[in-house]
């Protein structure tokens, strides 16, 4: 029936406009993991927490979007349960279980008990719940092949193992035919021999083989935090390794997950993250907006400067068009850009155009303009702008330049306060000279280089 009139919603409530913001932000996303394959591991503490459910809706959500997945768990609490009960003493050296054969009888109970309510979970289909009218399939086998740790430190490990070899075909196969695909923590030997492995091993091996795009854990804490327990949004490889130096300043998973996100990362992963198994949603979080919610790690810094080409044109418009609406900047045609792209430089934050600068040089007086400075709004105050403004002066400099000059009717204090100087517009170049718009009585700094 439809509503009555009163019943509408209040399409125009702040609600209902931060949704329509949120699902437009998160379009770009969408279309970017479509196709691409993730590795999502946590813990057996994942499982038994009461909001485990909630990881199950996400996985669906991320599912129905296309988006091939993997799932490693682990299940130490509920191994550690179960020797327990049956009295018998756990150990483990270096962090890692020593596996006997009685404790090996523990571990395939454990893992038999969550692989089976992963699987019931992400089954489920009930009518007016996120899993509604989901046909999840879930493949899980003796994909892993594995070999014995050995003597780690003295300690004999028995049938604790490593990673040999993953059947990525038979994985492979599976995601193409639209299955999810569980990974239990245990790998087999060609001798039949059954080894207990690390859910963080088992996860980077497959993400790594996988050639998978994302690498994520679902850790206790928020991410990676740095000396002043500032959460890091995002993390190079090499200045992950530089926190390692001092790893009793990380939280105890960090410690064990890091590592694993620098050796995918460094293996051809495009970025791993560290989330909070805690905080709910914190998947579609991070996944789907752009600060996220935990600490990305990638091989290389994902901010950079670089010399701008044609395909960056719409990014650059995107920037520029709202400061020349408000009478900022000079306005350009697309036409215009295009001709002049050469003269732009872009800086890019993951794969998305976050600010730009031109320069125009007059090589025969040796001045240079400094032109379309401009940062999008939610990356201003993180210091893109100067970085923008010294990658032209290095420009500059290598045209042999001596000076450069901006005009601007709005920024004059940010140009003061990094070496620019009031000038008259008879200290500009003379062809800049003949150009200049007396309507707009743009202002004129100059610096020397």
């Amino acid at each position: 029936m439809p509503r009555a009139p009163d019943e509408q919603p209040a399409v125009n409530s702040a609600t209902m406009r931060s949704f329509v913001h949120w699902i437009r932000a998160a379009a770009p996303y969408v279309h970017a993991f479509r196709g691409h394959t993730f590795v999502i591991a946590f813990g057996g503490e994942v499982v038994a927490d009461e909001g485990f459910l909630g990881v199950i809706h996400d996985l669906n959500l991320l599912h129905s979007l296309g988006i091939k997945l993997v799932v490693a768990h682990g299940c130490r609490p509920q191994v550690d349960a179960i020797l327990a009960q049956q009295s018998i003493p756990s150990r483990f050296a270096n962090g890692v279980r020593v596996t006997d054969p009685e404790t090996m009888d523990c571990v395939l109970e454990a893992a038999g008990q969550v692989r089976s309510r992963i699987e019931a979970l992400l089954s489920l289909g009930l009518a007016n719940s996120p899993m509604a009218g989901a046909r999840n399939r879930v493949s899980s086998g003796n994909y892993l092949t594995a070999k014995p740790m050995g003597i780690v430190e003295g300690v004999d490990m028995q049938l604790s193992g490593e990673v040999r070899r993953i059947d990525t075909e038979a994985i492979q196969q599976r995601l193409d035919d639209g299955d999810i695909v569980l990974i239990s923590p245990l790998g087999y030997s060609p001798t039949g021999e059954i080894f207990n492995l690390t859910v963080e091993e088992v996860a980077t091996q497959c993400a790594v083989r996988m050639d998978a795009t994302k690498l994520i854990f679902l850790i206790e804490a928020d991410g990676v935090r740095n000396s002043r327990r500032q959460l890091l949004s995002d993390l190079s490889t090499a200045d992950a390794e530089a926190m390692l130096v001092r790893p009793e300043k990380l939280a105890p998973d960090v410690r064990i997950c890091l590592p694993a996100a620098i050796r995918a990362c460094n293996n051809g992963v495009k970025r791993a993250h560290l989330i909070s198994r805690r905080h709910d949603g914190a998947l579609l979080l991070e996944l789907f907006t752009r600060d996220g919610i935990g600490t990305m790690v990638s091989a290389t810094a994902l901010a950079h400067l670089r010399s701008a080409t044609i395909d960056d044109v719409g990014g650059i418009l995107s920037i520029i068009e709202p400061l020349e609406e408000q009478g900022v900047l000079v306005r350009r045609s697309r036409e215009r850009l295009e001709s002049e792209i050469e003269r732009f430089i872009v800086a890019e934050y993951d794969n998305h155009i976050i600010g730009c600068a031109a320069l125009y040089a007059f090589p025969s007086e040796r001045a240079g303009e400094l032109a379309a400075l401009a940062v999008h709004p939610d990356f201003r105050r993180e210091g893109y702008g100067e970085a923008l403004m010294q990658e032209i002066e290095q420009r500059a400099r290598k045209l042999r330049l001596s000076s450069l000059f901006v005009l601007t009717t709005k920024t004059s204090h940010w140009f003061l306060e990094r070496g620019f100087r009031n000038a008259e517009i008879a200290d500009l170049p003379q062809q800049k000279q003949a150009l200049y718009n007396y309507q707009r009585k743009s202002l004129v700094y100059l610096k020397t280089l």
